[in-house]
């Protein structure tokens, strides 16, 4: 009989130590849950700003095209035509 009580107190001792490394597990879980949402947080944020900085450059180099770098100089041309198409279409429809 004392064996039986050996075995059944040994069994609670581990499910116990079981319960307890459950918990644990669950809080660290929850703790890379959230860290993982912080990041992609961060991620979202770094993407909004890759956009901007990418708008913001292709501004830059479009102002730089207008003003005649020698670097944009065909760039500078194509816009100007552009333009100028643009106006074409406007008094075209205006004349309508």
């Amino acid at each position: 009989m004392t064996k039986l009580i050996d075995v059944v107190e040994s069994l609670r001792v581990k499910v116990s130590r079981l319960i307890q490394k459950n918990q644990l597990l669950e809080q660290k879980n929850e703790a890379l849950r959230e860290a993982l949402a912080k990041k992609k947080q961060e991620v979202t944020l770094l993407e909004t700003d890759l956009i901007q900085l990418k708008q913001k450059n292709a501004t830059l180099k479009s102002a730089n095209a207008l003003l005649g770098s020698k670097e944009y100089k065909r760039e500078t041309k194509l816009k100007i035509n552009s333009l100028i198409k643009e106006i074409d279409d406007c008094i075209y429809h205006l004349s309508e």
